[in-house]
């Protein structure tokens, strides 16, 4: 599922699990192929509304539209919450997302005695509708191109430091005025950098904060397929929820901006346009960032991921719990799409036209001629901070990353405070932290996380790394950590007491495993936090003047990298090559019988109750679709559309080839996956028996 990965996690991924040891083993790439093609559409197809290919949708497509179907367009389309997209479907402001998008929210109005992951939920009457508290939904109304602007405070910066100080400061500036600028009122207005500053526009948003479900499918079909069936193809997964926006306690009129239902969807090789809100890509990274990514930031966040996965699975075991699933879910899809990043870094072919994209910008670069290879100084700063990368992630006070480390860091700041003769109600507030830490650290789990974390610091040393070896003292990671959580006073209440009634320089000087742990962890971190940080305003600038050469090449003919702000993605209805065969351009519910059969009805592949007798009408219909839509994490819940502006599918996916959309997109494999319009319809006739939705969305 492509969702709040990006920044819940998303929000940002692996179903093939990888050892550490395993993937430590993997060879660095260092052979790209040079008999590659490249294109501008490299840099993929998500436009900005403000940056509207006409002219090339008017070559492709042979379709030109007027500004009245770019604006209802960019009406209709919304940001669900902060993680995923959405849009109007009807004239009374029914709302349809994802399901998974909408899993977490749908659950807090569950009454007493219901389970909606198990029954799932529709609302017969307009009154039965569950408002969701904390659920909101945007809608873009206002652009404005404030480029010209911020050029007016940057143009005489003297520095690199001094260029990215002023972008804030006119950015900020921006913001003020136009929060009280005429026809703005009222709107949350936003700004968005695009092209690492070669363009900047400012977004007024309008924010509704009444949201009530509607209808929501049972997590076993919402989910299909799980894990396994996560970004692939052929897909059988109802993928989609609706909603209702209200305002002033009524129905939200969006008579002038919704799209229309096709059940009947897109034909094979007919154009579609999927509109939402990409979470973020890094299609204008440099080789030298990708070389980086590859051996140090993708390779250490797999492994970590993976790690806390595998672990939660098992307390899940133990314990099932619906916001333990929902942990569960967006981690394994972040540990999938992050397998998928890492295997694209590994593939000559795809680096191989990187490297050839780059040499052609700089071939074409005016400050390369002038003697200024930003590329050249990117790569110096990128050598530097490599070596810092495991302790600046993994040593991070991170929960995810075990009490012992929070505690380590709180012995460690309250050491220093009793050094320094801090106040003693300063001290009295960390003596109530760490007692707090510490009444956690014998919870189950604790030293298999503590036993993972030195374990991964161990696979990542770097030779000089010698603070882990004064950890483990010759120990293996497990037989450390259990043997570090005995030995502590702080597991007992008694002895923690009398610890904390120690001076300065008696508990700088104790032994106990756990202050031995801030002692040595916390400085290296701390190293590693300055080493990234006096370099960042030079390597922002340095981006900032390399994104701008791509730009001066190609200007508007390429679109910006994803920012979680609204695009349209064209592409068309096609099926490609897979696994020796090939891809239908849709599935349909009897493939979703078959899926459940052909596994013995075993989870995930088991059906609701509500499923088991399927009319022969359903079993016809369609269920999922692929375009080649440019699509990644954000763009869940994205309406896809006809030229007519008509709603053909509901776009919830991507197949595994697209992961290595991050940095490059791929017409010839890369496939948006979306719940068929007539999938959409067919369920709520045949199963929830929606009829008042039905007439509402004018569907027989």
């Amino acid at each position: 599922m492509i969702t709040k990965a990006f920044q819940k996690l998303p929000l940002v991924l692996s179903f093939l699990l990888f050892s550490a040891v395993a993937l430590l083993a993997q060879p660095a790439a260092t052979y790209y192929e040079s008999d590659v093609e490249v294109s501008r559409f490299d840099y993929g197809k998500m436009w900005a509304f403000e940056y509207a290919p006409t002219d090339y949708f008017k070559e492709t497509y042979n379709f030109q539209p007027d500004e009245a179907w770019w604006e209802r367009a960019r009406m209709a389309s919304l940001r669900f919450a902060s993680w995923c997209s959405a849009s109007f479907i009807s004239p009374d402001g029914l709302v349809l997302t994802n399901h998974h998008c909408s899993h977490g929210e749908a659950g807090k109005v569950a009454r007493e005695g219901e389970d909606l992951d198990a029954t799932g939920f529709y609302a017969k009457t307009a009154d039965e509708e569950r408002r969701v508290p904390g659920l909101f939904v945007k809608q873009l109304v206002k652009i404005a191109d404030i480029t010209e602007y911020v050029r007016g405070f940057t143009g005489k910066a003297a520095s690199d430091e001094e260029m990215v100080a002023k972008e804030k400061e006119a950015l900020k500036s921006a913001m003020e005025e136009y929060s009280s600028k005429a026809g703005w009122e009222g709107l949350e207005v936003e700004t968005v950098t695009y092209f690492s500053g070669g363009r900047f526009s400012m977004y007024g948003y309008k924010r509704y904060d009444d949201v009530r479900l509607v209808l929501l499918p049972e997590l076993r079909i919402g989910n299909y397929g799980g894990d396994p069936d996560n970004f692939t193809y052929p897909r059988y997964n109802l993928d989609m929820t609706l909603w209702r926006v209200y305002e002033n306690g009524q129905p939200v009129n969006s008579s002038d901006f919704y799209f229309p239902v096709k059940p009947e969807g897109a034909a094979e090789l007919e154009a579609v346009f999927t509109i939402g809100n990409p979470g973020s890509t890094e299609r204008y990274r440099t080789m030298a960032q990708l070389e980086y990514d590859r051996d140090y930031r993708y390779k250490i966040l797999k492994v970590w991921l993976h790690n806390r996965l595998e672990l939660m699975r098992e307390q899940y075991e133990a314990n099932p719990s619906p916001g333990m699933l929902d942990q569960i879910l967006n981690f394994s899809n972040s540990d999938k799409a992050i397998g998928g990043i890492l295997d694209a870094l590994h593939d000559p072919e795809m680096m191989g036209k990187k490297k050839k994209m780059e040499e052609l910008i700089k071939a074409k670069s005016k400050a390369v001629a002038q003697g200024n290879d930003f590329w050249k100084a990117l790569a110096e700063d990128y050598q530097h901070i490599g070596s810092y990368k495991s302790e600046n992630f993994l040593l991070a006070p991170n929960p995810m990353n075990g009490v012992a480390l929070q505690l380590a860091y709180a012995t460690y700041g309250y050491s220093q405070a009793l050094e320094a003769e801090a106040p003693e109600e300063e001290l009295n507030g960390l003596r109530a932290e760490i007692k707090t830490l510490a009444a956690s650290l014998n919870e189950p789990y604790e030293e298999k996380l503590l036993a993972l974390l030195l374990e991964e610091l161990q696979s990542f040393a770097l030779p000089g790394d010698d603070y882990i070896g004064q950890v483990l003292k010759g120990r293996t990671p497990a037989v450390a950590a259990r043997e570090i959580l005995a030995e502590t006073q702080f597991g007992d209440e008694k002895q923690l007491e009398k610890l904390l009634d120690a001076k300065a320089k008696k508990f700088s000087k104790s032994k106990d495993p756990i202050i031995r742990l801030g002692s040595l962890f916390v400085p290296e971190y701390e190293e590693s936090q300055l080493a990234f940080q006096t370099g960042s305003a030079s390597r922002q600038a340095l981006a900032g003047k390399i994104g701008n050469e791509v730009y001066q090449v190609y200007g508007l003919a390429i679109p910006p990298d994803a920012t979680f702000t609204l695009r349209m993605a064209d592409g068309v209805v096609k099926g490609y090559e897979y696994n020796g065969t090939e891809a239908p351009v849709k599935t349909t519910y009897f493939g979703l019988y078959d899926r459940h059969y052909s596994n013995d009805g075993a989870y995930p592949w088991d059906l609701p109750q509500r499923w088991s007798n399927p009319p022969k009408e359903l079993l016809r219909s369609p269920l999922n679709f692929i375009s080649t839509c440019d699509s990644t994490g954000g763009n869940s819940g994205s309406p896809m559309i006809n030229k007519k502006g008509e709603l053909v599918g509901l776009l919830f996916d991507g197949n595994i080839e697209s992961l290595a959309g991050n940095y490059i997109y791929d017409v010839e494999y890369n496939r948006s996956i979306g719940v068929h319009a007539g999938g959409i319809t067919a369920a709520l006739k045949y199963i929830y028996d929606a009829g008042r939705i039905l007439k509402e969305l004018g569907v027989e």
